[in-house]
């Protein structure tokens, strides 16, 4: 049955920036589609009622609580899951952002921060996990934007980092095939706490929904399910890819009001 290449029955993932949002999604769903799940974020409440979403599933979850913008912390994440589940299949780079700012308020050290919270713990994590990947055979997720892709006025440190994630996505899955599939998932606008002020606002929200051609900002229900795809025997074929969910926009669907200098 074709349904049955969607599962991930009893393989073990890990899933940073869990605690809400994208991150808290992925984890259910893959719990969902049979996963136990490791997840981890700064915020403990957060994820024990994402680690309470995943047990009612019928999974096993491990809640660590860690400030993953240390490489470090974020590649002890590999040793954590499998000590707890003996296992690793899966790795969900989730954890990311960055604030926007004009050109001239950003600063160098907003570039670095950005790599460092976007490409470099990416990479820490997934190079430890790397060992037990191999192991089975595993898949790499990372969380790219469609900024990454598109050009907008205040996304400099955000976009260049998001760019640099999807370009890493490209070069690690040549780096670890045929063992290990490396993927990516540019997103669009999608209604987590990030986009808070513009769910309450009529006016930001409507022309955020008008500059999308499908006409709606997306859910985290939406990358959960690319990311269970490409976690999931029914991607076996795919690496190196950057999907894109974003609804279609080809330009930035809000404007951030910038002058011109």
């Amino acid at each position: 049955m074709i349904g049955d290449r969607f599962l991930v029955t009893d393989r073990v993932a890990v899933v940073t920036g869990a605690g809400r949002g994208i991150g808290a999604a992925c984890a259910v769903a893959l719990a969902e589609a049979g996963a136990d799940v490791v997840v981890s974020a700064r915020t403990e409440d957060q994820l024990k009622e994402v680690a309470e979403r995943i047990e009612a599933a019928g999974r096993r979850a491990l809640v660590v609580p860690a400030d993953l913008s240390d490489p470090e912390a974020a590649a002890g994440l590999a040793a954590r899951a499998a000590d707890a589940f003996g296992r690793l299949d899966i790795v969900v780079n989730n954890m990311g952002g960055a604030l926007p700012r004009a050109f001239m308020d950003t600063e160098p050290r907003h570039l670095e921060n950005a790599f460092q919270f976007n490409v470099s713990t990416a990479h820490a994590l997934t190079r430890a996990a790397v060992p037990h990947l191999l192991e089975r055979g595993g898949a790499v997720v990372n969380i790219s934007s469609v900024m990454g892709r598109v050009a907008g006025r205040g996304y400099l440190a955000y976009g260049s980092a998001k760019a640099a994630l999807a370009h890493y996505t490209r070069l690690a899955a040549l780096d670890l095939a045929p063992r290990i599939r490396v993927n990516a998932i540019a997103v669009g606008s999608v209604a987590t706490s990030a986009l808070d002020i513009v769910m309450a606002d009529d006016r930001m929200r409507t022309e955020m929904e008008s500059g999308t051609p499908l006409g709606r900002i997306g859910d985290p229900e939406d990358v959960a399910a690319a990311a269970v795809y490409l976690s999931a025997p029914a991607s076996a074929y795919v690496t190196g890819s950057v999907l894109r969910v974003d609804g279609g926009i080809d330009t930035p669907n809000l404007d951030l009001g910038l002058p011109d200098l």
